[in-house]
């Protein structure tokens, strides 16, 4: 049975998203509004962050306690795990609603009880206790469990689907999982990790992302060790948007000075890095030697968490070269990012063209443009209907 969407569209004038998505060429960059508004910024938390896959971090991670709470979108999500079994659960009490964990904290007990009335959960959601209802001659525990909620994991990332409706995980993968698979993040260790408060809509972050028409501009160390024109993107099915880059003659990797310190991923393409975006919220770079994530949070119009985490083999034992190349490229990025965000709210910004070799912007905007409008359609539009060439 197929699901329809019944919420509301976004806060947006639906003649501004018709020029959005527009065929590349004749269409326009995305109001103002879209990264500007509070109202707006609620509705991608319920639609588009609660209604699609969000990464909430790596498999082995979530593991590492029996009860987790995290917030996907605006939805609270209590993940727990019982030996390797990780299941994600409504972070809401049967009986009036109690969060049964605040979110952010972590608790290492076998049973879930609310603190409110405490009423007690098994960790696969299942009622063991509820004090004081034994007497109420129309309650049975087996009605009363918690709601359970879609989780995949990927490549050693965890997902949750917070609102239960999104595509199979697969269908919203679509053809991502091969152009990953070479690098085989799920044995690689992570080496490193960075947290950035970025003063620009989670959006600004991933459009920058999506283009190298910036990089002469802004990213010398980039253009040093790859040509910022290099490469192509890829139109491929799935719920996501990338492309690659090539290295220069002399570099082995992306690093100060091109050469790589680290160990070689067994498989892994030697020429080219791989830039992919896992709608909402999961960036891959994937490089001969290391895999870079960036994951994103939004907590306002203006301002975006990125965790950004790199990736290396197990017996690697320097990424400090990594760590440094992308932390200066990533707070150029950043000043980028904050300069438009500012600009976006300006009473002088309006829409204006993508250049020639913004297609993946395009290809993020039109999508958004779509989903502001029906997300379920534009996320079943985005893993069946999408085609192109497949990667080499």
């Amino acid at each position: 049975m197929s699901v329809r969407f019944d919420g509301p569209a976004a806060p947006l004038d639906a003649d501004d998203l018709v020029v959005a998505s527009l065929p590349f060429g004749s269409s326009r960059t995305l109001p103002a509004a879209a990264y500007t508004s509070r109202a707006v910024l609620a509705w991608e938390r319920r639609h588009l962050f609660g209604g699609g896959w969000v990464c909430v971090g790596r498999s082995v991670e979530l593991r590492g306690a029996n009860q987790r709470a995290v917030t996907v979108g605006d939805i609270g999500v209590l993940l727990t795990c019982d030996g390797a079994t990780v299941r994600a659960l409504a972070n809401v009490c049967r009986h009036r609603g109690h969060e049964l964990l605040a979110a952010g904290a972590t608790a290492d007990r076998a049973a879930i009880v609310c603190p409110y009335h405490g009423w007690a959960y098994r960790l696969d959601g299942t009622l063991a206790a509820a004090a004081g209802m034994g007497g109420v001659a129309s309650f049975d525990p087996a009605d009363h469990g918690l709601i359970e909620l879609p989780v995949a994991h990927w490549q050693g990332w965890g997902f949750v689907n917070a609102a239960g409706a999104a595509p199979p995980f697969a269908d919203y993968l679509g053809a991502l999982d091969e152009l990953i698979d070479p690098y085989q993040p799920e044995r690689l260790r992570l080496g490193d990790r960075h947290v950035y408060d970025v003063a620009a809509n989670w959006k600004v972050i991933v459009e920058n992302y999506h283009e190298c028409y910036h990089c002469p501009r802004i990213h010398p160390e980039l253009c040093r060790v790859s040509p910022p024109a290099s490469g192509d993107n890829w139109d491929l099915p799935g719920a996501w948007i990338g492309g690659s880059m090539d290295l220069r003659d002399h570099a082995e990797t992306m690093s100060l000075d091109g050469r790589s310190r680290g160990l070689f991923i067994e498989g892994a393409p030697r020429r080219t890095v791989r830039y992919v975006a896992l709608f909402p919220n999961l960036l891959i770079s994937a490089h001969p030697d290391y895999v870079m994530t960036h994951r994103i949070e939004p907590l306002a119009p203006d301002r975006t968490r990125v965790e950004c985490s790199w990736y290396v083999p197990p017996h690697a034992t320097d990424v400090a070269y990594a760590v440094e190349f992308w932390d200066i490229t990533n707070r150029e990025d950043w000043a980028a990012c904050e300069s438009v965000q500012r600009g976006l709210s300006s009473p002088h910004y309006r829409v204006g063209p993508l250049a020639p070799n913004e297609d993946a912007v395009h290809q993020w905007m039109s999508f958004l443009a779509r989903a502001y409008q029906d997300p379920v359609a534009a996320f079943t539009a985005a893993c069946l209907s999408r085609n192109g060439d497949r990667p080499a």
